[in-house]
């Protein structure tokens, strides 16, 4: 389900900031924020009543970000995203209905998985890039090593969430399996609420940057 070039463009902008809006007018200015800094990847959580408006306006208003959404529960939410104009899609589970409907609806989706029985679940359906969730409580980057080491010669790939950071993100990004990181540091609700642009602007520049630097 995934292109190559959606692939390439999270192989070589592999930050995805993570995005909670309560209010929906915050969410072009947090976008423009995030492409300044150099961030063109976002996963926009469907978790309040605002979320939907807030995806219509991003794709509508800010072109050059990829626009991804997460928290997709239902199989509905995926027909209606695809519709929407959504580039891809991520779960914090796995549920089989969702998968399937983003398949039928050749939406691009990665399901969240924890463990080795639901990398298999979702590798039965025709998963290849999964949602490491929550990444860091799970055990890290040893859990994703030991894990994947039955499942390495697959060729899965992975995003990690779920306590991922700017201090842990190259360590991430420096597995061969692991295809881009997220996380909700570049643009938390504080600084959203507190319409803190510029704040924002600098946290995605001092990432992207230090992943340029890390390679």
């Amino acid at each position: 389900m995934w292109s190559k070039e959606l692939t390439e463009s999270l192989s070589k902008n592999p930050i995805i900031a993570v995005l909670v809006f309560g209010d929906p007018a915050d969410a072009v200015p947090t976008a423009q924020a995030l492409v300044r800094g150099g961030v063109f990847h976002v996963e926009l959580a469907l978790r309040t009543a605002g979320s939907m408006e807030a995806l219509k306006a991003v794709i509508a208003e800010v072109p050059e970000l990829v626009v991804g959404v997460g928290t997709v529960l239902q199989p509905e939410q995926v027909y209606e995203i695809k519709e929407l104009g959504a580039a891809f899609a991520v779960s914090p589970g796995f549920n089989p209905r969702v998968v399937e409907a983003a398949r039928d609806s050749n939406l691009p989706f990665a399901p969240g998985v924890a463990t080795p029985s639901e990398i298999e679940a979702a590798y039965s359906l025709g998963c290849r890039l999964l949602k490491l969730f929550p990444a860091e409580p799970l055990g890290g980057i040893k859990y994703l090593q030991s894990v994947n080491s039955a499942y390495r010669h697959l060729g899965l790939s992975y995003i990690p969430l779920g306590g991922v950071t700017r201090e842990n993100m190259n360590d991430w990004l420096a597995l061969p399996e692991v295809l881009a990181v997220g996380g909700s540091w570049l643009a938390p609700k504080n600084l959203i609420v507190n319409k803190n642009w510029r704040e924002i602007e600098d946290r995605a520049r001092d990432a992207a940057l230090g992943v340029v630097s890390a390679q």
